[in-house]
């Protein structure tokens, strides 16, 4: 009856999602004066849902994780159009909403699961 339950695994996904855009927002700014580097970002996840075909994301972040495959694609991006002197990128105004972009997408995941749990005990116990 519970073999396979989509919504967690869409939660666990989103999640992993928005670790990965935190770190990736958090290697911008530590980089932030570092001569010729560019801000680099990952595709929003809905895109990802929507180009995956199975209705959720199994992608990895780390080669450590069970089941690795090295498909996660980050890309950079130069949203400055003169650029400064030494060739960054980075634009730290920018960098804190995609950091509070992320800590409001991990919230909704850990809130999508939490309400999921809550069902799957209520139905449990009306057994």
């Amino acid at each position: 009856m519970f073999q396979n339950l989509d919504v967690f695994k869409t939660a666990m996904s989103m999640a992993r999602h928005a670790g990965l855009k935190q770190a990736l927002t958090s290697r911008n700014v530590a980089n932030s004066d570092t001569p010729g580097y560019h801000a680099r970002t990952i595709r929003p996840f809905a895109d990802m849902v929507a180009g995956s075909g199975s209705g959720f994301d199994l992608r990895t972040t780390h080669s450590a994780h069970l089941g690795h495959r090295n498909d996660v694609q980050t890309t950079a991006v130069s949203s400055r159009t003169n650029g400064d002197p030494n060739g960054n990128s980075v634009v730290l105004e920018s960098e804190i909403l995609n950091s509070v972009d992320a800590k409001r997408q991990h919230d909704r995941a850990l809130a999508v699961y939490r309400a999921s749990l809550g069902l799957l005990r209520s139905a449990l116990s009306k057994q």
